[in-house]
């Protein structure tokens, strides 16, 4: 038997093995000293696991390579679609004064996006390569310039010809009003707002002009509810969120809703300007993690489905070898070759965080112009091929060797605006740590093999 690369960890006394085609295997320290030393038997139920999953083959090099060839560019086939997820920055407006975020309170009128440049933005979405495709407004706060919504889904859906459009509205809701609410339900238009929490750290995290928008929230999701709208909710940490897990747990439940995505601060612009007051370190993030977690699964042990949504992508990729659509966790990153963003003055960039850097001034990962290039010509950017050498973490020397990276993802323009660099030393930076600690997490939850967990993990994935 011959062995196929392979990188491992010790995790709970046993040793974790990875491999690129996004397969694991945990085996006992006497099984991984026979399969170093290559004594393992034929025989043995490890050996033919392991040959299952691409650690072992015994054919020639040439055989191997095509079979696993072949799971390999499944396992990546969101590279083959072209962009799928198009976000268009309506306005750079905001009615919210969040603690952590650059485009609080900026009610500028000249940051709203014209209907002759929305319509140039969807003939440029609808020439992707990809049959199925969303577009995805965001802001600032989408809901102040909602004729430009409302044009963008109603000429998507007369000038797509064969693609399959979803749209999907990511706001805060405090202007949704019965006008909206009756067109978002008309068109299908998926929902994904804000949660922080409880009332009282929601209302911390997110104010709103002296008023209470954990209320006015709460009103709004009922009315979406009352129109049959699929609506979700992030949450974002900050340093007030790390003894409330419970609090903010229970909220989301006692709202009906059964995702929590628990979600990192990123050290940029005003949370970085902010961050001795509303930051934390990595070890503190994962200990709230790890808290959020194990209260979720004491829920589900009640009966009651409730997910956390880092854990729902990872576990879907180490499962199911379903490397999903999740931009920042691909290899190479979606920025460019898997979304595109449209800023409001028509300027189009490779994602959601390098139209943020340009918002703190500067404009490195900028594809080009809604109104001078098209579709290709943005692919054909310097920046689009940067970013693709930058994040393929198979040729990063930092990741290549890491048991985590078949499952992880690393986002170029968020290291340069950190580092001025898109090849920064990965091994202890910010981000990376979040992520391999959250792997870890739930590697060493799958390594105790509790029948109920892992009943649980599987249907958090379907």
């Amino acid at each position: 038997m011959k062995k196929n690369y392979f990188n491992y960890k010790v995790i709970n006394d046993k040793y974790l093995l990875t491999n690129d085609l996004g397969r694991y295997i945990f085996l006992s320290e006497d099984q991984f000293e026979k399969l170093m030393s290559d004594q393992l038997s034929e025989e043995d139920e490890i050996t033919q696991q392991l040959e299952d999953e691409f650690f072992l083959f015994d054919s020639s090099d040439y055989d191997f390579v095509e079979k696993a060839g072949k799971a390999y560019r499944e396992y990546h086939r969101n590279l083959f679609q072209g962009a799928a997820l198009h976000i268009f920055v309506l306005t750079r407006q905001c009615n919210q004064q969040c603690v952590y975020c650059q485009a609080s309170a900026n009610m500028d009128k000249t940051t709203k996006m014209t209907i002759e440049t929305a319509k140039r933005a969807v003939d440029i979405a609808l020439q992707t390569p990809a049959r199925y495709i969303t577009i995805e407004f965001q802001g600032g706060e989408p809901l102040l310039n909602f004729e430009t919504l409302k044009f963008i889904v109603e000429y998507a859906n007369e000038n797509k010809e064969d693609k399959q459009v979803e749209f999907s509205l990511v706001s805060n809701l405090m202007l949704l009003d019965e006008e909206k609410a009756d067109f978002l339900a008309e068109h299908n238009v998926m929902i994904c707002t804000s949660l922080d929490g409880d009332e009282n750290l929601h209302n911390r995290n997110r104010p709103y002009f002296q008023r209470n928008p954990f209320q006015i929230l709460v009103r709004r999701l009922e009315a979406l509810k009352n129109r049959g709208i699929a609506v979700s909710a992030i949450q974002t940490t900050t340093r007030y969120s790390l003894t409330q897990y419970k609090e903010m747990v229970d909220q989301y439940i006692a709202l009906g809703l059964e995702q929590i995505t628990v979600r990192p601060l990123t050290p940029l612009g005003y949370a970085e300007q902010n961050w001795e007051k509303i930051g934390y370190t990595v070890d503190e993030f994962l200990k709230f993690y790890r808290n959020v977690l194990e209260y979720i699964l004491e829920y589900n042990r009640k009966g009651i489905l409730v997910i956390e949504g880092h854990a729902r992508i990872f576990l879907s990729k180490i499962f199911h070898h379903d490397a999903g659509n999740y931009m920042e966790l691909r290899s190479p990153c979606g920025g460019a070759i898997g979304q595109l963003a449209y800023y409001h003055n028509g300027k189009v960039y490779s994602c959601d965080e390098a139209r943020m850097l340009a918002e703190m001034g500067d404009d490195s990962f900028c594809l080009g112009n809604v109104y001078e290039d098209d579709y290709n010509d943005l692919l054909e950017s310097p920046a689009c091929k940067v970013l693709a050498n930058a994040s393929c973490l198979e040729g990063l020397s930092d990741c290549c060797d890491c048991v985590f990276h078949p499952y992880c993802g690393t986002c170029p323009v968020i290291s340069y605006a950190r580092y001025k660099t898109v090849y920064p030393s990965l091994n202890k930076e910010y981000r990376c740590s979040i992520y391999k600690g959250i792997q870890e997490i739930l590697f060493e939850k799958i390594s105790e093999n509790d029948p109920e967990i892992l009943r649980f993990f599987q249907e958090w994935c379907e």
